[in-house]
């Protein structure tokens, strides 16, 4: 098996794993906020237990520090709005918005990573839009607001992924990992002293939510996390990105099975995702066509890095 190969069947594992992060977050009553602060507390506490940790961070440069605390901000965003979207919509919708990534990575990603635009890459990302439509065309008015904060959370996704991309090969994931988780609980807890009256608390969780929390920070977290800042080094952004765009029908089938959800699905749900399946398809099929290059090189040339971090 290659490495090209193997480190898209990590992805998929990760895909698998954060297809319950939106199961979980509609489970957990904490506000978003409160969700994602303590996800990234938990999340930090087991990684400053690790002496690895420790010494890759401290051999880090001052500047590299700071980039990463810089994505980490955009990191928490991303998640903020995402458990956003699950309260205002639900599960299913939240994890469906996910599906437009591709297109916002096409845009996203040469710009950051200095590398030229694919066509071809665009082109697949245009075609997940019907399916997207069709996807969550049936979601009532009142959820309308979910849809628009999601899709605010995918570009969200698309920024900090190709920014990863571009700097994972200057320090260990696991060290990057947890700089960034630390300086997106340092952003929430600022916003959450600085914006009390619009809801923003950190209440403490009972036991049900702390448990859950725990099931989200190291399973669907940190696992996941830290195994696609590794496997990604072999692939690009945007094959990630697209490989990702299966997590709304896992996400979907668990909703379906452990939320009752099925309520809101119909023809044209199955439809979308039908879509969706085809453009990841298609995008295999093209990369299976190119062997002229390492997926590596292909994806940045300018940089000789290749990487993403995970979504929600």
């Amino acid at each position: 098996m290659t490495a090209a190969n193997k480190a898209l069947l990590q992805i998929h594992f990760c895909v698998v794993l954060w297809g319950f992060t939106a199961i979980l977050g509609k489970l957990i009553t904490l506000p978003a906020l409160a969700l994602v602060w303590w996800r990234m507390t938990f999340v930090v506490a087991v990684l400053a237990l690790l002496p690895r940790v420790w010494r890759a961070v401290r051999a880090l440069p001052r500047r590299t520090m700071l980039i990463f605390a810089a994505i980490g901000v955009v990191v928490a965003l991303h998640w903020l709005t995402f458990y956003g979207a699950i309260k205002l919509a639900n599960a299913s919708v939240a994890a469906t918005c996910m599906a437009v990534g591709p297109i916002f990575m096409a845009l996203v990603e040469p710009w950051v990573v200095k590398r030229r635009l694919e066509p071809r890459e665009l082109l697949i990302g245009v075609a997940a839009v019907p399916g997207v439509v069709l996807v969550v065309g049936g979601t009532p008015a009142g959820m309308r607001p979910g849809i628009v904060v999601g899709i605010l959370s995918t570009f969200l996704v698309a920024i900090f992924g190709s920014l990863n991309k571009r700097y994972v090969e200057h320090a260990d994931p696991l060290a990057m990992t947890g700089i960034e988780l630390a300086a997106g609980t340092v952003f929430l807890t600022l916003v959450a002293i600085a914006l009390p009256q619009a809801g923003f608390d950190l209440p403490i969780p009972g036991a049900r939510d702390a448990t859950l929390l725990a099931v989200l920070a190291i399973g669907c977290t940190l696992v996941p996390f830290a195994l696609s800042l590794v496997a990604l080094r072999h692939t690009s952004a945007f094959s990630a990105q697209l490989a990702v765009s299966l997590e709304p029908v896992y996400a979907i089938v668990l909703a379906v099975v452990l939320l009752g959800e099925q309520r809101e699905l119909d023809t044209a749900f199955y439809l979308g995702v039908a879509i969706i399946l085809a453009t990841v398809l298609a995008h295999a099929l093209m990369r299976g066509g190119d062997r002229s290059a390492t997926p590596a090189a292909r994806a940045a040339p300018s940089h000789g890095s290749a990487a993403r971090e995970g979504p929600p």
